[in-house]
C-alpha cells in the first residue's frame, strides 16, 4: 500500500523491532529502545542484538527472523550495508514500515546502496522513512525512536504543532526550543534523505491527522516540486503550513548536497511556488518558531489593519515601525472611536495609533480599550504591549484582564511583554498556555502576526 495513509504504521504500530538495539548506553539502538521504554509504548518491543540475551528487562532476539510474532515497524540502527538484508528479513515479517536511522547513503555518494534500499523496499511493499534520520517522535501515540536522549534534547508535550524536517540537528534544536517556549507537539518527523517517503507524502498525511493544528517543514530541497506544491496546496486549505528552506544562497545549497546528498534549487522559485499554493514562508529559526507559536492559537487575519495599545512609549513607536514596515496598516481612529476611548480614559492619555495608557495603566484599562477596538471593526488584529513593570499592572490582575480580553476578542492579538521578575515570567507563561503569544520584542511580535496576515490571503486565494 502506498499513499499517506500508509504511514500509519510509524505513528500506530502495533509492535516494533529495534535492529540495533545496545546495552551501551552510549549507541544509538540503546536510546532508541530506553527512549520507547520510558514514553510508555503500549505495544510490543523486540530488541534485535545477536549478542544479548536482554537489554532493559526485554528479551533479545538474534535476528528479525526469530520473533515468534509478525512486526509492523522495524527500526535500522545497523551499518548502511546491512540495511537492504534487514528490509527483506523484516518483510519476511509482514512488516509494513522501516524507519532507517543510520548514515551512509546518498549523504556521502552512496547512491548505489541507498537504491539497492528503495528497490527491496518497494518490492517487498515496505514504506521507508530516511535513512541518514534523527528519528520520530509522537508524545500522544508514545512513540520516541530519536537517538538522542532527553539530557539531550528535551522533548515537548502535547500540542497541536506537528514538525517536519529534512536535518536532524535542527529538528533537535526546535524540539529543545519548543520545550523552552512551552509549545506542545502533535508529531515530529526527521525524513533525511526521503529516499522513499518524502516532504510531499508528510504534508498530505498530516493534513488528515486529527491531533495537528498547524505544520511546519524545514525544507532543505524537494524530490518533486509539482507533486509538492500539489500536497501543499491541498494541505494549506485545510490547515496553516509554515516553511524554512535551508540553502537558500549558492554556499548553502553546496551545504545541502553534502548534508542529504541533494541538490536545493532556485530559492527564488521554491519560496515564489510555496506562497502561491498557500504556505507561509519564513526566512529565519525564529520566526519559524514565533509563526508557528501564533498560528496554533489565534486565527487568521481577514485584513491588514492593525491597533496597537500599551503602556510604554517608546514601546509603542518601536512596534509601529516594525509592522509598518512589514506592511501592516497602522489607521488612526475613527472619530467616533476616539470620543469613545476618550470617554473611559484620563484626558492627558495619547489616544490613536498606538494609544498610550502611559505609566498609569491598569490592567482594566487593556482590557476595556482593547474590547472597544476590537469590537469597533475598523481594525484586523490587536498588539498590545502589556509592560509589567509599572505600579498598578499587578500580575494577577493583569493575567486575569487578559484572559478575558483573549476570551471575547473579535479578532486575532498578540502581545509583547518582557518578563523582568519570576512572578511576572510565570504570569506570562500562563497567558501563552492560555492561547495569547506573547515575545519580548515588538519585533518578533509583528513577525508573528505577519504569518496571520499571510494565512488569511492564502484562504482567500491571494499570493
Amino acid at each position: 500500500m502506498r499513499g499517506s495513509m500508509s504511514l500509519d504504521v510509524f505513528f500506530k504500530p502495533r509492535s516494533v523491532a529495534i535492529v540495533g538495539a545496545s546495552r551501551s548506553e552510549e549507541k544509538v539502538g540503546h536510546v532508541i529502545l530506553r527512549r520507547m521504554v520510558e514514553i510508555g509504548f503500549e505495544g510490543k518491543i523486540y530488541p534485535i542484538n545477536p549478542n544479548a540475551d536482554e537489554i532493559l528487562g526485554i528479551k533479545c532476539y538474534k535476528s528479525i527472523s526469530d520473533i515468534p510474532e509478525s512486526v509492523d515497524l522495524v527500526v535500522v540502527a545497523v551499518r548502511a550495508d546491512a540495511t537492504p538484508a534487514v528490509i527483506e528479513e523484516a518483510a519476511d515479517k509482514g512488516a509494513r514500515g522501516a524507519l532507517v536511522i543510520s548514515g551512509g547513503f546518498s549523504e556521502v555518494g552512496n547512491w548505489e546502496l541507498e537504491r539497492k534500499l528503495v528497490e527491496v523496499a518497494r518490492k517487498r511493499g515496505i514504506r521507508v522513512i530516511g535513512p541518514n534520520c534523527l528519528g520520530i517522535f509522537d508524545p500522544k501515540d508514545k512513540i520516541d525512536t530519536l537517538f538522542l536522549p532527553e539530557r539531550v534534547i528535551p522533548r515537548p508535550g502535547e500540542g497541536k504543532i506537528a514538525v517536519i524536517t529534512q536535518s536532524g540537528s535542527l529538528g533537535s534544536t526546535v524540539l529543545t526550543m519548543m520545550r523552552k517556549e512551552g509549545m506542545g507537539i502533535s508529531k515530529f518527523v526527521s525524513y533525511g534523505n526521503r529516499a522513499d517517503v518524502d516532504e510531499g507524502e508528510l504534508l498530505e498525511y498530516l493534513m488528515e491527522d486529527e491531533d495537528t493544528q498547524v505544520i511546519a517543514a524545514y525544507i532543505e530541497s524537494v524530490a518533486d516540486g509539482r507533486k509538492f506544491m500539489e500536497s501543499m496546496r491541498r494541505a494549506s486549505r485545510r490547515k496553516p503550513v509554515v516553511v524554512l528552506k535551508g540553502g537558500k544562497t549558492s554556499s548553502g545549497d553546496r551545504a545541502v548536497r553534502s548534508h542529504t546528498g541533494s541538490m536545493a534549487g532556485s530559492s527564488e522559485i521554491f519560496h515564489s511556488a510555496v506562497k502561491q499554493s498557500g504556505g507561509i514562508v519564513v526566512s529565519s529559526l525564529g520566526e519559524f518558531l514565533d509563526s508557528t507559536q501564533t498560528l496554533v492559537s489565534q486565527p487568521p487575519m481577514s485584513g491588514d489593519r492593525v491597533a496597537v495599545i500599551t503602556n510604554g512609549g517608546g514601546f509603542g513607536i518601536l512596534a509601529v515601525d516594525a509592522l509598518e514596515s512589514i506592511g501592516f496598516r497602522l489607521n488612526p481612529p475613527s472619530e467616533r472611536l476616539e470620543r469613545k476611548l476618550r470617554e473611559i480614559l484620563p484626558p492627558y492619555y495619547p489616544v490613536g495609533n498606538p494609544t498610550d495608557l502611559t505609566g498609569d495603566s491598569t490592567p482594566e484599562q487593556f482590557l476595556e480599550v482593547g474590547s472597544i477596538f476590537s469590537e469597533s471593526g475598523e481594525y484586523d488584529a490587536l498588539f498590545i504591549i502589556p509592560l509589567l513593570g509599572v505600579p498598578a499592572m499587578i500580575p494577577d490582575r493583569t493575567l486575569k484582564a487578559l484572559s478575558e480580553l483573549l476570551k471575547s476578542s473579535k479578532i486575532p492579538i498578540v502581545a509583547v511583554a518582557v518578563p523582568t521578575t519570576d512572578e511576572v515570567d510565570s504570569i506570562l507563561r500562563e497567558l501563552k498556555r492560555r492561547g495569547l503569544p506573547v515575545f519580548p520584542t515588538p519585533e518578533r511580535a509583528a513577525y508573528s502576526l505577519l504569518s496571520l496576515k499571510k494565512y488569511g490571503e492564502a484562504l482567500k486565494g491571494k499570493s
